[in-house]
């Protein structure tokens, strides 16, 4: 196999770009790169993807085959040729037959493993293949694969049967396990631990982890696998979380990620229970319920379907009620065997994440599409903060479940609890607060203080406490998910706990009463709202375990002190003051992905500007120049079917200034309202206006409002705004199309719709304005990031003291020059949507014209801008585009 290929399987004869696209894939994943890829969207980057991806991994997998064939082949050939052991004198040190046996013995040795190897190869193939024919596998289901990591944390630390001393079980699920120190953990594993059968080892096969950033997005990545070549022939499974993937009514209806997540566990621990109590006198109680749908032979049979035959996640729910099998469960024990991984990033990105989820990365491939945000992503998956009232109500929650349980706690336990209390107690003190005091009452000095993790830790006096293993300790002794059953059975039932408990009990649990009534009391009420609402809003506040939240910061606090900065800000109560860890250097968790893989592939379909990709997270990850390629292809539309303008002033000669400064004046907002207006003249359908800010758009619009500009606008298109909620945005769409459908239809009224957006919100990413919804696409401004944010200071001032400097600008004014053109590449990208869609794009500031500025935009957008400074010319050739347009139409 060479570093290229001719000809890929293709479902319809491939454009010459996605055919450079695949080439230029496969080399990448065969030379073991770190590539950067963008296609733009509407240019089959998916199929692309798919295609040269899987044409290498077959080639890969083929080429494994006849290597190990020949050398099982060599193996045997020189075992044959072996000659007795030699009667004659040596000039070496031991005799010939000494020598010969040597030989002979190493030869066998190879023989035996390549045939090992290759015995392992065949039964993997000929079990995919009884899969995909749907035959039931003959062998029982690996012991190890059989339940989640998480589950079998539980088994291992059940021991409160062997700990707790005879008399009262009560609560006995909500008891912490008797806690190990690394070192005796280390010890007992050394001890006790067996040589396990490797037949008991799930093999992870050669594979290709895709990644994007939606289910959405990863269930159309699945329909496009389902109309390739490759349906038939590769195994498929797709990853996700408990709330997307579990069929369980009861357990759905909890609602939040973190009910379901503990709600789950507590019945993979019951299901153990059970198990271990067969043939055993049950003890006196209720039953505890084990979840139906996670029984081994139904897992097994899912798992064979889902490998069998290529599904999206709604199918694999239809599937699992079908079956009556755990989708979740089923997935994770498809993993191993699977040839492509489907998953969203978050999943991967995050270590603790990927590992409970079984995913292997060493040797593996890995492609990160919709990649634009990478950075912010992963700082933002291993970033964390905590609000001065979650602090509280968490020191408050361990205090009483300490005090309830003290007497059965084991001393490590109490130990643990008691550090965690005092480091809590710290971040309450750097906040301005004290503990036990109401936190909405206790006031503060108001400000943000910016500091590293070093200092944090010496300004809230816990410097003295080993923070690396506080981590292990909440992982291993599941801590925040025991305190969360503990508020919830006694808060969240509404029960009071004094009709359950004797005279004693209730002294024991007085004050955790009077803390939930507390917590209850200080519940935010309006007037007039009805007890059921407050209710509800008490009862979810209950419910929620702010000791995860806890739990993540203390992981955050675990970074390198150059790595990330604590911001303590002060919001003038310690209820509404926060601490938060901010990650500056992202490329020190990525690193990990990039060491293991063969080969990472970053995509998306505007990757425009990529030095940041380069400089923070490839680069600063020990990644050299060598092993980096770029590839970057232009549209698959005729030059003639896009329009790209920059307009440097307005239809009056005012000059097009959106800065800060200027931005606000009367005259720019009116101008601006002047530039719609033309355009809705001679623009059929739809109209996206972008604006940098919900703040300035709400600002705009209510001066157009009161300037008459707005209604003349309404007369030409109907005006949409993007909505404030995110379950919102389906329906103003479906309004918005059928709107421009109506115009069509009608043209003696309005010509089309107006929506009014904003760069970064819900329409920027995502959202395809494909055909008439957006002939034109304006841009009003640049949408730089608040440069006053103290964190981007901070991440700027991070990148000029650990970036190199080029071009004369710090790494520190790129980043703001960078996030705010990926932010206009993504919104002016909403218009293209395929080969046969044409549109306009508009981008109103002077200082779009700047070379620097042009520089950064996607190749095929750049090389068919024209700038313009004054406005006439620039109408002219807008009417004259669609002008053309429609004529071609008639």
């Amino acid at each position: 196999m060479e570093n290229g290929r001719d000809t890929f399987p293709f479902p319809y004869q491939p454009y010459n770009i996605q055919e450079q696209f695949m080439q230029a894939l496969y080399s990448a994943l065969d030379q073991g790169k770190v590539g950067i890829f963008e296609s733009p969207t509407g240019t089959g980057k998916s199929l692309s993807l798919i295609c040269g991806a899987l044409s290498w991994l077959t080639d890969f997998e083929e080429k494994r085959k006849q290597e190990s064939a020949a050398l099982l082949h060599e193996g045997e050939a020189a075992l044959s040729t072996v000659t007795a052991p030699s009667s004659t004198s040596s000039s070496s040190a031991e005799p010939d037959w000494i020598t010969d046996f040597v030989k002979k013995k190493a030869d066998r040795d190879l023989v035996s493993k390549l045939k090992d190897e290759e015995l392992k190869r065949k039964k993997r193939e000929e079990r995919l293949e009884m899969i995909r024919n749907n035959v039931q596998l003959k062998y029982a289901m690996k012991r190890k694969s059989c339940e989640d990591e998480e589950a079998i944390k539980l088994l291992q630390l059940s021991k409160e049967e062997q700990t707790e001393p005879q008399g009262d079980q009560e609560d006995e699920e909500l008891i912490i396990a008797e806690y190990e120190s690394d070192d005796e953990s280390k010890t007992k594993s050394r001890f006790s631990a067996t040589e396990e059968d490797d037949d008991l080892v799930e093999e992870h096969v050669t594979k290709i982890y895709y990644c994007s950033r939606t289910h959405s997005q990863l269930a159309q990545f699945v329909h496009e696998v389902q109309k390739s070549p490759f349906s038939k022939d590769i195994s498929l499974v797709t990853l996700g979380s408990r709330q997307n993937l579990c069929i369980n009514d009861e357990v759905r209806r909890l609602g939040s990620s973190q009910r379901i997540n503990d709600r789950c566990l507590e019945m993979q621990k019951n299901k153990h229970d059970k198990h271990q109590e067969e043939g055993v006198k049950r003890k006196r109680g209720p039953a505890k319920s084990v979840c139906p749908y996670n029984k081994a032979t139904a897992l097994q049979k899912m798992r064979d379907d889902v490998l069998g035959k290529v599904h999206d996640i709604e199918q694999m729910l239809k599937l699992g009620r079908e079956t009556h099998s755990c989708p979740y469960y089923a997935t994770r024990l498809s993993v191993p065997p699977a040839q492509l991984v489907v998953l969203p990033y978050q999943i991967l990105l995050h270590e603790a994440t990927r590992k409970a989820a079984g995913i292997q990365l060493k040797g593996q491939v890995v492609i990160i599409d919709e990649a634009h945000n990478l950075s912010d992503t992963l700082s933002s998956i291993h970033s964390a903060e905590l609000t001065g009232a979650q602090l509280c109500r968490a020191h408050s929650q361990l205090t009483q479940y300490s005090d309830r349980y003290k007497s059965r706690l084991k001393a490590k336990n109490l130990m643990y609890i008691k550090q965690i209390l005092f480091v809590v107690e710290g971040l309450v003190r750097v906040l301005g607060g004290k503990v036990g005091q109401n936190p909405q009452t206790q006031t503060t000095q108001t400000g943000t203080e910016m500091l590293t993790i070093n200092n944090f830790l010496f300004k809230a006096q816990i410097d003295n406490i080993n923070l690396f293993k506080l981590p292990r300790y909440f992982e291993k002794s599941l801590i925040s998910r025991k305190l969360g059953g503990f508020v919830e059975k006694y808060a969240g039932s509404g029960v009071s706990l004094h009709t359950q408990n004797s005279n004693k009990e209730n002294r024991r649990t007085e004050g955790l009463n009077r803390y939930l009534q507390t917590l209850q009391s200080n519940q935010s009420t309006t007037p007039g709202s009805s007890a059921e609402q407050q209710g509800s809003e008490a009862e979810k506040v209950l419910s929620a375990s702010p000791m995860m939240q806890v739990e993540g910061f203390f992981m955050a606090l675990t970074n390198s002190n150059t790595d990330g900065r604590v911001v303590v800000q002060r919001q003038g109560t310690v209820s509404e003051s926060s601490v938060k860890f901010l990650l500056l250097n992202p490329a020190v968790h990525f690193a990990q992905v990039l060491e293991q893989c063969r080969a990472v592939i970053i995509a998306g379909g505007t990757m425009q500007p990529v030095s940041d990709f380069k400089q923070e997270l490839l680069f600063s990850a020990g990644v050299g120049e060598e092993r980096i390629t770029e590839f970057s292809c232009g549209h698959v539309i005729p030059p003639e079917n896009i329009l790209p303008l920059v307009l440097c002033s307005g239809p009056s000669g005012q000059e097009l200034d959106f800065t800060f400064q200027s931005r606000d004046t009367p005259r720019m907002m009116d101008e601006t309202g002047r530039i719609l207006s033309n355009i809705c003249n001679v623009v059929p359908g739809g109209v996206v206006c972008f604006f940098p800010s919900y703040e300035y758009s709400r600002r705009i619009v209510s001066h157009w409002e009161a300037s008459g500009a707005l209604s003349r606008l309404a007369n030409k298109k109907k005006i949409f705004q993007e909505p404030k909620k995110a379950n919102q945005v389906e329906q103003l769409l479906s309004e918005f199309s059928r709107c421009i459908q109506r115009c069509a239809a009608d043209p003696g009224g309005l010509t089309g719709a107006l929506l009014f957006s904003v760069v970064g919100g819900k329409m920027s990413e995502g959202i395809n304005f494909s055909d008439d919804l957006g002939r034109c696409v304006v841009m009003v401004g640049m949408p730089y990031p608040n440069i006053k944010s103290p964190e981007l200071q901070e991440k700027m001032s991070y990148l000029d003291k650990h970036l190199p400097h080029n071009g004369g600008k710090s790494p520190g004014q790129a980043l703001i020059e960078n996030q705010c053109m990926k932010a206009v590449n993504q919104s002016i990208g909403r218009a293209i949507r395929h080969r046969g869609d044409y549109s306009s794009i508009v981008l109103c500031d002077r200082r779009y014209a700047r070379p620097a500025t042009l520089s950064k935009l996607p190749e095929w957008i750049k090389e068919r801008t024209s700038t313009h400074t004054t406005f006439g010319p620039a109408f002219a050739a807008l009417r004259k585009f669609f002008l053309e347009k429609k004529q071609k139409q008639v």
